[in-house]
């Protein structure tokens, strides 16, 4: 295989730096020192009681919440309170598994941090970051599925606002699904060997849960434990799932694509995709950049598709992930050809298409009704590297159809110039946008006639895309109403 350079693939971004290491710890049956009697510390109370654990409450007095929580005790069958009228002291922390407090004073705070580090007991001092080894973040409760988000103390409220949206994308019948796995782990593991097949009856299992927001079924776990039989049986066989990484801004990637990345085993990717999109992926995943760029040493089409039916033939779930939308200007039919020849499942999940991308960014209807009737897809450039000598320039020249080139920085001259000649108004509006939702996006607005001088100050080493028609005169009325337009626009 006549394969480019890797250099994304040598070293993939595994996880940057953290603030804080996330850990979940098991505290069933174990003892836990709370010191204080206030809200905070009750919060704090009722968090390790609902994880199974003895608390211990050191305080003279309680307040009116803390007490009603102490009468009411844990939710959790091996939690409980146990109540101490007299203030903490350094040989109730020897054996515990950790130990908070809420301490007013400075010097308190101190002396509280200093015996439980004595001791050998992890400590949290409510409020007091200096005092804290570890720290409680916001949580979102789908127990056995636990979420929990930290800023390191830097924004308790930003904490609280993810944990809203968090609650809002997890249904409440997670925690149903979540406990029906726990019960049907090891009967799956029994069944199933480690591998393709274990991780193929999991995927299944998880989109069952995100199919819907019920509860799952009476016998539920009959049906899934037969699915696992039948996998069993089966022959380890792959599949093939184009995935559209859109136009470079991860957060335009569709649910399903960001599933497909978190289940593949091997990720063929374009250059063109973002970091960001790849950082979505499972990060077991082999990572392959079998980049094509016009211009540059590029990986040949045959090595992708030798590639795919390779690591699918050996049971692997492949990704191949291309920027935009695979079926736009994305060689998928001819991989699909490819794919089904040799019998690999394949499928589609479509990505934003740069063009949809601009014209969000400009705040442009590519079919106004007022304007256009219709909006056309035209390809820059041939396998050659020009024009294709095959274009319709009199029907592109319809001024009443919005058109779109893609891939056309190098081509932008000789298609003013064509369709010029083919009849169309030289001051016809006309927008050029590189690297489309990315930080270095750039953009320009004029007409036809100018885009050869535009494209010198543009440049092509990003991609490009070009639209024309009456449309994208809105554009160019809001660039002149706004001289800082372009400015902001280089800098988004």
């Amino acid at each position: 295989m006549n394969l480019p350079q890797q250099q994304r693939n040598e070293a993939p971004a595994r996880m940057t730096a953290l603030a804080k290491l996330p850990v979940f710890w098991a505290l069933e049956g174990k003892r836990a020192i709370v010191a204080g009697g206030s809200d905070a510390a009750a919060w704090k109370a009722e968090l390790l009681a609902a994880c199974g654990a003895e608390v211990h409450v050191y305080a003279e007095e309680l307040s009116e919440t803390f007490e009603r929580l102490v009468e009411r005790d844990a939710e959790h069958p091996q939690g409980r309170f146990v109540r101490h009228f007299d203030r903490w002291n350094s040989e109730e922390l020897e054996g515990a598994a950790l130990a908070v407090a809420d301490c007013d004073e400075e010097g308190e705070a101190e002396a509280f941090f200093n015996a439980a580090c004595t001791a050998g007991v992890p400590v949290n001092v409510i409020d007091k970051p200096a005092f804290c080894q570890f720290q409680f973040g916001s949580i979102v409760n789908r127990s056995p599925v636990v979420v929990s988000i930290s800023t390191d103390g830097a924004a308790p409220i930003l904490a609280q606002a993810i944990r809203r949206r968090i609650e809002t994308l997890l249904p409440a019948s997670l925690k149903n699904w979540a406990e029906l796995a726990q019960s049907l782990r090891e009967r799956v593991n029994e069944r199933l060997a480690p591998g393709p097949q274990r991780r193929a009856f999991w995927e299944r299992f998880v989109d069952r849960v995100f199919i819907s927001s019920d509860a799952p079924e009476e016998g539920a776990g009959g049906v899934l434990l037969s699915d696992a039989e039948r996998l069993a049986g089966a022959p380890a066989t792959g599949r093939v799932t184009l995935v559209g990484a859109g136009p470079g801004d991860a957060e335009l990637l569709t649910l399903k694509a960001v599933r497909a990345l978190q289940a593949a085993d091997v990720i063929l990717f374009d250059d063109l995709v973002s970091d960001e999109v790849l950082e979505l992926a499972r990060r077991e995943a082999k990572r392959m950049l079998v980049g094509k760029r016009g211009g540059r040493v590029s990986c040949r089409q045959e090595d992708i598709n030798d590639m795919m039916v390779k690591f699918a033939k050996a049971g692997k779930r492949v990704v191949r992930l291309k920027a935009g939308d695979p079926m736009i200007f994305g060689r998928a039919g001819e991989e699909i050809a490819c794919l089904e020849r040799q019998g690999i499942p394949v499928d589609v999940v479509p990505g934003i298409t740069s063009a949809s991308a601009m014209a969000s960014r400009l705040g442009v209807s590519l079919t106004h009704r007022d304007h256009a009737q219709g909006v056309r897809f035209v390809t820059g450039h041939s396998r050659k590297g020009t024009l294709p000598d095959n274009l319709d320039w009199n029907g592109l020249a319809d001024p009443r159809t919005t058109t779109i080139y893609y891939m056309a920085g190098r081509t932008a001259g000789e298609i003013a110039t064509k369709l010029v000649k083919a009849g169309m108004a030289p001051a016809m509006p006309a927008v050029i946008v590189s690297a489309v939702s990315r930080p270095n996006e750039k953009r320009w607005t004029g007409s036809l006639r100018d885009m050869t001088a535009a494209m010198a100050e543009i440049g092509v080493d990003e991609p490009v895309l070009i639209g024309i028609g009456e449309v994208f005169g809105r554009a160019i009325l809001a660039v002149n109403t706004d001289p800082l337009s372009e400015q902001l626009a280089a800098s988004a």
